[in-house]
């Protein structure tokens, strides 16, 4: 039981968005169908690369069939595009002023809300992904953890994955103060994530000069680091070095946007009546 009054209210925030974000299950029934069709689409792709030479790529086929279910199973927590059209619109029509006035951190609140609802959008589809993803015939399906201490640490990235991901949007939040309108960072911003996190390709599969860079970046902490670490892709002292970058790069991501959203605030003008 959390006692300190200081985060309770953020607690109870955190726990109507999330029953809120519960009540759209026709929506996540449309979506677990869809999330279907893509993994099967992507796997058979991947069948046809892997039987022209299956010795020419960096991830064994059970691995990839591993990473393929749990981006669609997941695909709502870690997708950098979903971000919360409620926000910009307060930013860009002033309603932002109600926010200000209520005695809490803003940050904290919207860092809140945004786990809360991919939380609820996760907790209602991933279920049915992973049981059928079991229950398909080798090689195309989920296979068990390579070991428990892999499952457990897959579970503990995959907790760290969407803290970062979502301190990787509160930026795109934030920049909006400063333009006013969120469309062309917003385009930019979530169109390169969604390639250099391994949302569209592994990150094993990049050319080696870029995957060195963006295995060093936040994009290669986010879900690239969890799938990798279950199916056994990662393993040992260059899994736990990872770890810590991923580490590093939430505070670093956090810090720097809890800076910049100050600074945006104390510029901040509200027009209207």
């Amino acid at each position: 039981m959390i006692r300190s009054p200081r985060l309770r209210p953020y607690i109870s925030f955190f726990r109507l968005r999330f029953l809120g974000g519960m009540q759209y299950r026709v929506a996540a029934f449309a979506g677990i169908l869809t999330q279907f069709a893509w993994g099967a689409m992507n796997l058979l792709l991947y069948t046809a690369f892997y039987e022209a030479d299956p010795t020419a790529f960096p991830m064994g086929f059970e691995q990839i069939s591993a990473y393929v279910w749990f981006n669609q199973a997941f695909l709502t927590m870690f997708m950098l595009w979903f971000l919360d059209a409620d926000i910009f619109a307060a930013i860009r029509d002033g309603n932002v002023a109600y926010e200000l006035v209520r005695p809490l951190d803003l940050y904290r609140m919207w860092f809140v809300k945004n786990l809360a609802t991919r939380t609820a959008k996760v907790v209602l589809r991933c279920l049915p992904i992973l049981v059928v993803a079991v229950f398909l015939p080798a090689p195309y399906g989920l296979t068990l953890p390579v070991s428990l201490g892999a499952f457990l640490l897959f579970l503990l990235t995959m907790m760290l994955a969407l803290v970062l991901v979502v301190a990787f949007c509160m930026l795109i939040y934030i920049v909006t103060f400063y333009t006013m309108n969120p469309l062309g960072v917003r385009i930019i911003a979530t169109s390169m994530g969604e390639f250099l996190c391994g949302a569209l390709i592994p990150i094993p599969f990049m050319p080696d000069g870029l995957r060195r860079v963006v295995e060093l970046s936040p994009f290669g902490a986010m879900q690239n680091l969890p799938f990798r670490i279950y199916s056994g892709h990662l393993s040992g002292a260059e899994m736990w070095w990872r770890i810590l970058l991923q580490v590093f790069w939430i505070a670093a991501l956090i810090l720097f946007g809890r800076l910049l959203m100050a600074h945006a605030l104390r510029r901040v003008a509200v027009q209207g009546g």
